[in-house]
């Protein structure tokens, strides 16, 4: 089931299902227990961040390719960062770039695969990972360059947790409708042109071993939001660096979910 959060021209907030020429079918109860339709229909005002994120924890250098243009070593353990949840915007919504980063063009974009899980999990086996997952989206790690290598004292936290730069959606595709989330062909444009086209069969770790790590001696609760990682073609690797500037237009894609979109302003 593709699971979307919208707010109608009732002003009233909704989950919905089935969206299609602007209209989504309303959804029923709570979304990580007992979703159920209800046949009623309600108008699409606006598309919001299908979830709003207990926590979000992120892997870095989790593509082959993308790990090899950055010059590094595939790691041995995933490499653990997170964003501040406050940085969650949503399909549509704008990117801005804050003045802490005009001084210096740096703000990167990264086509990932979120991952959201639906229930108090803790030492899940990889095995066993896919079980506590509710569905899948589309996010896009904005990065701001400088902060990230040079301004955070080590930690990449600050440079990827300005407000918006975490764009999110549209919407959630359930667990039930992707078999294998690490055979999805995932896409970064940028005002039309492809940036970054992989598969997430490139990815280092898989979406059930990340889970198992993170899980270790750690609860992670309902509604905690995983970024999977990015693949090769991110901007600060290329020759000339390409960053971010008002007026871009960038999609995020991913197989069986979708197309995040979202602009670029000051």
């Amino acid at each position: 089931m593709q699971i979307l959060k919208f707010e109608s021209d009732d002003q009233k907030v909704y989950l919905g299902c089935n969206y299609n020429n602007h209209t989504a079918e309303v959804l029923h109860g709570d979304i990580f227990l007992n979703l159920s339709k209800t046949g009623e229909k309600k108008k699409v005002k606006k598309i919001l961040p299908p979830i709003n994120p207990a926590a979000i924890l992120c892997i870095g250098l989790n593509y082959k390719a993308h790990a090899i243009e950055t010059g590094m070593e595939q790691p041995q353990y995933p490499v653990v960062f997170m964003k501040n949840p406050g940085a969650v915007t949503g399909h549509l919504d704008d990117i801005v770039i804050p003045p802490s980063c005009l001084e210096i063009p740096e703000v990167d974009y990264e086509a990932e695969l979120a991952v959201i899980i639906k229930k108090k999990i803790k030492n899940v086996d990889s095995k066993e990972a896919l079980k506590s997952v509710l569905g899948y989206t589309c996010v896009n790690d904005v990065s701001a360059r400088r902060w990230q290598k040079h301004a955070g004292g080590g930690q990449w936290v600050k440079g990827k947790s300005f407000d918006t730069f975490c764009p999110l959606g549209p919407w959630i595709v359930t667990l039930d409708e992707i078999k294998d989330p690490n055979c999805l062909d995932i896409e970064c444009v940028l005002n039309g042109k492809t940036m970054q086209k992989s598969n997430t069969g490139d990815m280092i770790f898989s979406v059930g071993q990340i889970i198992s790590y993170l899980s270790e001696s750690t609860t992670l609760l309902p509604g905690t939001l995983i970024l999977t990682g990015t693949p090769s073609g991110v901007g600060f690797t290329r020759k000339p660096p390409v960053y971010l500037k008002f007026g871009d237009t960038l999609e995020t894609k991913i197989q069986s979910i979708g197309t995040l979109k979202n602009q670029v302003v000051e």
